[in-house]
């Protein structure tokens, strides 16, 4: 403890371009702090499909429902949600949906959800070594179904490295819901099968505060390629 604050003393925490004397980078560590604050999603893939829940957390009557969504629609074939510092995601987000309509322009035909991944990463990596900036404070979580039909989930971490899961999550629980998954997840479920896995979690780990009006479910089917949303009610039947 007496190095790390002697490390700060000496502004090793100012910038994303400075190593401190342990060789590490305390603004990217802060970043990553953030990001276990955020609130969680899971994530699948399915045997039929790729699906996210997500917990919005947020709360209000005043709120217009619909007008907050935590999973996010990059194109028909990939969703994308979020853990961290929520208007920097956005900012990601939409460069990977800007990505992915220039290469259907170009190509005619659906960007390789690591391509998009890749993207992303690249740039989450140059905001942790140039002058100016901060990184940013949040992970982003991606799920498609390639061309190949092959379902794919991605993690891009503030570091902008990304790893490749069957099944994973983010946020604040993320430790406790990946030992459930280990536990719980099969990777011949089906949509329909990860979806109640997902909502089962969130009951155990929210306990009282569960709440359906607070879970945001999207996925996309194989044999469809359409992203879809969930509602309230569709829940409650499933």
């Amino acid at each position: 403890m007496a190095d790390e604050f002697q490390s700060q003393l000496m502004g090793y925490d100012r910038a994303s371009i400075l190593f401190s004397p342990e060789g590490r980078i305390f603004q990217v560590e802060y970043a990553e702090k953030t990001v276990r604050l955020g609130a969680s999603s899971i994530g699948f893939t399915c045997k039929d499909g790729v699906v996210i829940v997500a917990d919005k957390r947020i709360e209000d009557k005043l709120l217009v429902l619909g007008s907050l969504w935590k999973v996010y629609e990059v194109d028909d074939h990939i969703i994308a949600s979020s853990a961290g510092i929520l208007s920097d995601a956005r900012v990601l987000i939409e460069r990977a949906q800007v990505y992915s309509q220039q290469h259907r322009v170009t190509y005619n035909d659906d960007v390789d959800v690591e391509s998009v991944v890749r993207e992303i990463a690249n740039i989450a990596q140059a905001y942790t070594q140039y002058g100016g900036v901060r990184p940013f404070g949040v992970e982003i979580m991606f799920a498609g179904i390639n061309p190949d039909n092959t379902k794919k989930l991605f993690v891009v971490d503030v570091t902008g490295n990304y790893n490749s899961y069957y099944a994973t999550a983010i946020g604040e629980f993320d430790e406790k819901i990946k030992e459930i998954l280990r536990k719980e997840y099969d990777k011949d479920f089906s949509v329909e099968e990860c979806i109640k896995l997902g909502i089962k979690i969130f009951k155990k780990l929210l306990g009282k505060d569960f709440n359906y009006e607070r879970m945001d479910v999207v996925f996309i089917k194989e044999d469809e390629r359409k992203v879809k949303r969930m509602t309230t009610e569709e829940l409650k039947k499933l």
